[in-house]
């Protein structure tokens, strides 16, 4: 990774702290919000390793909220082990892809997940369907993670339409970023674009990432969480489109 300026530093810091303070008001994922950030101000295959500890903590955080682990690993553990290989070719697709056109994929990626939210569909599975789609969903999640790393789809609109309880979900899906990241970061470290210098502003992040979630929950009942939620998505698509100009221009 290219040595960081003081000012990007500071970009990456704030967004640590602002992902966390809107995960703590709306329940956004973290990655989700902090990653565009960062990609605009360093770029997608230099801003992956950035995310990866600050998304982990904060997942451990809120997976040691809501409970049901043990349940949640049993019943998804097809999806979750299906999803190592699909990182390992997302992590070969970002080895040989050019890094404007990785932002585009990621901008498209941060759309589709824009609108799935701006929409909230309605979403059924029938429980004979679960097991079968199960890996399915796992591997695309680990494929588009692994050269994007976006980790929200399509595992998130996977498990909405299974119907499960309000922390059944949260723990499912959690489980699901906490392992895709823990094996991201090995995967990139083999790569080599996981560098000493990523581990110690990570490091530090941690903290704002502490803060960020408590100050977000300590706010939600003084804001509207609905108009809140619709202008980061309003955010995240505006950044979506600016990812993807550049290749359409090119």
């Amino acid at each position: 990774m290219l040595e960081l300026t003081y000012s990007q530093v500071a970009i990456v810091l704030v967004a640590y702290f602002f992902a966390a303070m809107t995960k703590g008001l709306t329940g956004l994922g973290f990655s989700t919000t902090c990653l565009p950030i960062i990609v605009f101000a360093l770029g997608l295959k230099e801003a992956l390793p950035l995310v990866i500890i600050p998304s982990i903590c904060s997942n451990l955080i809120v997976m040691r909220q809501v409970g049901r682990f043990n349940e949640a690993v049993l019943r998804f553990w097809p999806m979750l082990l299906a999803t190592l290989p699909g990182l390992a070719v997302g992590l070969w697709v970002l080895t040989w892809i050019d890094g404007m056109f990785a932002g585009a994929i990621f901008g498209i990626v941060l759309l589709l997940w824009c609108a799935f939210s701006f929409a909230k569909p309605e979403l059924h599975l029938a429980p004979k369907f679960e097991r079968p789609l199960s890996p399915f969903s796992g591997f695309l999640t680990g494929m588009i993670n692994g050269a994007t790393g976006s980790q929200v789809m399509p595992v998130v609109p996977f498990m909405m339409s299974l119907k499960l309880g309000r922390d059944l979900f949260i723990q499912g899906i959690n489980c699901s970023f906490t392992m895709s990241s823990l094996v991201m970061a090995v995967g990139l470290a083999q790569l080599g674009f996981f560098s000493w210098e990523d581990i110690l502003i990570s490091s530090v992040g941690i903290a704002l990432v502490f803060l960020g979630l408590r100050v977000g929950t300590t706010i939600r009942h003084l804001l509207s969480e609905k108009v809140f939620h619709n202008a980061i998505l309003g955010m995240l698509t505006v950044m979506g489109i600016s990812l993807i100009l550049p290749i359409l221009n090119s």
